[in-house]
């Protein structure tokens, strides 16, 4: 028997007093509950927004310049870096995978110098979630915390392409399962998903844009300011609802086992189309310390396979033999590196471990965090593209 005094859902020490951690709302009249969740949900709804406008802005003066970029690639690392710079203008790694399916079906890209473009529009596609992460900026340990949450995907990227690269370069090993893939489901129709975070958000995106005139500096200016104060709130409010009722329930449902997580973050990104969306929506919980940087480092994984999956059904539908050869491409790249470095301790623990020196070097002098986005998204990819092109 355990003494009188003591809960068993640990709430209670024997003294009777709270512990660390108890629901210390769970006597909140119902009406506060509710309003809690509706300013949680429109605030969700106002962060959602500002992702979306974000990528509205960049590509209204990235999408013409990211498909340049893909047409002057003449080797694999300009192809590369092409694909990181083109992607994080379009702030999209579907647009860019678009732009690389077009230019291959129209003879202009090899499927050969296409792969490398995906690989880079892996990389370039986390941008958004590290963006994210400095809505945090002012909140030091909140900083730390989200800007590891947000950075291990970029990190796991990088070492996908540093060991997924040369291996391609040397063997041409994903072109041969993309293309073998695809010839074997050529005459195979695709279907498409609609995103209903889209189609809710889409309104409130085109108005914003609208009120500033479609001037992509104004765009991408307000989108940080509406993702600041958004983020501001979000955090707040996801400690006081989601820590007290909810925190339980992610880590040891959602967040609990990898596989759950993958599946969860795949699953998450088909839905709302894009691991832009998906990643960054994980970035506050693990800023708020609702998610470790372990449970959240698989779901990312999961985001990565998720984002191949609708420009893989649509290029069934095209059917053109390039388009799916491409696609698998993406999808096979990604599957190959979460083979190769999640399972293996010593390998995974290497993103995770990039992921919190960054962050601490950052806690110490936080314009660490912007040399870090501007020197490794575009500054280094630019200068990269001019040297060897």
């Amino acid at each position: 028997m355990e003494a009188a005094g003591t809960a068993l859902d640990g709430k209670m020490t024997q003294a009777g007093t709270p512990l660390m951690g108890a629901d210390s709302h769970q006597g909140d009249p119902s009406w506060k509950v509710c309003l809690q969740v509706v300013l949680l949900a429109l605030v969700l709804y106002v962060f959602l927004v500002s992702i979306g406008l974000l990528g509205s802005s960049f590509k209204l003066f990235g999408k013409g310049l990211a498909s340049q970029l893909i047409e002057m690639t003449s080797n694999p690392l300009v192809g590369l870096v092409a694909g990181i710079l083109a992607t994080t203008l379009a702030q999209s790694s579907s647009t860019t995978t678009s732009i690389v399916v077009g230019l291959v079906a129209a003879g202009a890209l090899t499927i050969e110098g296409a792969i490398p473009v995906v690989m880079g529009a892996n990389i370039g596609t986390s941008v958004t979630n590290t963006l994210v992460s400095m809505g945090h900026i002012t909140r030091p340990e909140e900083f730390r915390r989200a800007l590891a949450g947000a950075t291990v995907h970029d990190f796991f990227n990088l070492c996908a392409v540093l060991i997924l690269l040369p291996i391609e370069i040397t063997t041409g090993y994903l072109q041969w399962i993309a293309t073998t893939t695809a010839e074997a489901f050529s005459g195979v129709g695709g279907m498409a998903f609609s995103s209903p975070l889209k189609a809710l958000t889409k309104p409130a995106v085109i108005l914003a844009l609208d009120l500033v005139g479609k001037n992509p500096t104004l765009g991408v200016i307000l989108a940080l300011v509406l993702m600041y104060g958004a983020l501001k709130f979000l955090v707040d409010l996801a400690k006081g609802i989601v820590v007290q009722r909810s925190g339980r329930l992610l880590n040891r449902y959602l967040f609990g086992s990898p596989i759950v997580a993958m599946l969860f973050g795949a699953a998450i990104t088909v839905l709302v189309q894009s691991s832009s969306i998906s990643t960054s929506m994980v970035v506050p919980l693990v800023g708020a310390g609702i998610l470790t940087l372990e449970a959240v480092f698989p779901f990312t994984l999961g985001a990565n396979i998720g984002t191949t999956v609708t420009a893989m059904l649509a290029s069934l539908a095209t059917g053109n033999l390039a388009a799916v050869t491409v696609a698998f491409a993406h999808l096979f790249f990604n599957l190959t590196g979460i083979a190769i470095i999640y399972p293996l301790k010593l390998l995974r623990q290497i993103p995770l471990r990039l992921a919190r020196s960054l962050a601490e070097l950052t806690s110490r002098n936080r314009a660490y965090a912007f040399v870090y986005v501007i020197g490794v998204f575009y500054a280094i990819p630019l200068a990269l593209i001019f040297v060897w092109r």
